[in-house]
């Protein structure tokens, strides 16, 4: 006779939490503060250029302001991580976007890391950075990027990537920035697949050689490259309500990720930027349980794959995998439908 199932709380799934923005990640109330009640517009955007705006908006006030600014919000990014039930997070930020110096960037790395590693380690949850490249700059600069985040990989840096409008930049001036990344042994993970369709998928893996890719939702359109991806074990960083909020996907209900997973690819779930589009890491897993309709089954296979390709160190992401398989084999008698009893994320400040 079968056992009766309950309800899993998903805050009590371990997961690590791969494609979020620090600065994008910012608390509301931080930025209220911050911004001494000036207000953000968030939500929806008619274009990405519209979100880019007020994006560098928000990340002014981190860059423009005390360095403490910054620290806070790194602390403040693993204690949202730790409460959405996150084992390891993998913040994207890039040092050079602060300091024009790149030993004074390496010296602020430095201490994003300590401070990230410092929250971890009074919460329980691992970190390391993602350094990314801007597309809309120079190839050169991306270059220097890719030397700055090498200089700590293994140390604190363990994924490189590459963000800004896909539409306008193509991937392939920016290959010899990956070629140095990838030799320094960081996790190639560029963004693609958002604002343009599968052809960017596929150059960012055969000129970047990407391992991970944040986004890459819309490869969905060709099935043969969604067949490439499974075969080859690409991951994919998928935002789901980001990509509602920047008409990538027309609604959550349409949202590609089930037909991703069923075909084999390998997917993560992910934020993107809190503070602009109001759900936090543990709202996506909830998304795709009660919207999407993804199993428990399929959840935990979601959160294996994101400790599993993460830059946390092989004894801690098998660690983690052996509680989420922990989790499967568990029933929660608590609130049905409910994974995350008492805790809301305020709406992103207007």
């Amino acid at each position: 006779m079968g056992r009766v199932r309950g309800v899993r709380e998903l805050v009590g799934l371990p997961k690590a939490h791969l494609h979020v923005h620090l600065e994008g990640a910012m608390r509301g109330a931080t930025f209220d503060e911050l911004a001494g009640g000036r207000g953000l517009a968030g939500g929806g955007f008619g274009t990405f250029g519209d979100f880019l705006g007020v994006y560098g908006a928000a990340a002014r006030l981190v860059r423009d302001g005390p360095r403490e600014n910054l620290m806070r919000v790194v602390r403040e990014v693993v204690e949202d991580a730790a409460a959405d039930g996150a084992v390891w997070v993998e913040p994207h930020f890039n040092p050079l976007t602060y300091e024009d110096d790149p030993r004074a960037a390496l010296e602020l790395l430095d201490a994003v890391i300590g401070e990230g590693r410092r929250a971890g380690a009074r919460l329980g949850v691992g970190f390391g950075v993602l350094v990314y490249a801007r597309r809309n700059g120079a190839p050169a600069e991306a270059v220097e990027t890719a030397r700055l985040a090498a200089d700590r990989a293994g140390d604190g840096v363990v994924a490189f990537g590459l963000a800004g409008d896909e539409s306008q930049y193509g991937p392939e001036p920016f290959a010899e920035a990956f070629g140095i990344a990838r030799r320094a042994g960081l996790i190639p993970a560029p963004h693609a697949g958002e604002l343009a369709g599968p052809a960017s998928v596929r150059a960012a893996v055969d000129r970047l050689g990407a391992r991970r890719i944040a986004h890459g939702v819309r490869a969905v359109e060709e099935p043969a490259l969604v067949a490439r991806l499974a075969r080859e074990g690409v991951v994919l960083d998928v935002c789901p309500t980001s990509n509602v909020a920047l008409g990538v996907v027309p609604s959550m209900a349409a949202h590609p990720l089930p037909l991703l997973l069923e075909a084999g690819v390998r997917c993560t779930l992910n934020a993107d930027d809190p503070l602009l589009f109001g759900a936090g890491l543990l709202d996506e897993y909830e998304t795709a349980r009660s919207v999407l309709a993804l199993t428990d089954a399929q959840l935990a296979a979601v959160a294996r794959t994101s400790v599993r390709s993460s830059g946390a160190p092989a004894a801690a992401a098998e660690e983690a995998v052996a509680r989420i398989d922990a989790w499967l084999e568990a029933e929660d008698a608590g609130n049905p439908r409910s994974s995350g009893a008492g805790r809301t994320r305020p709406p992103p400040p207007r």
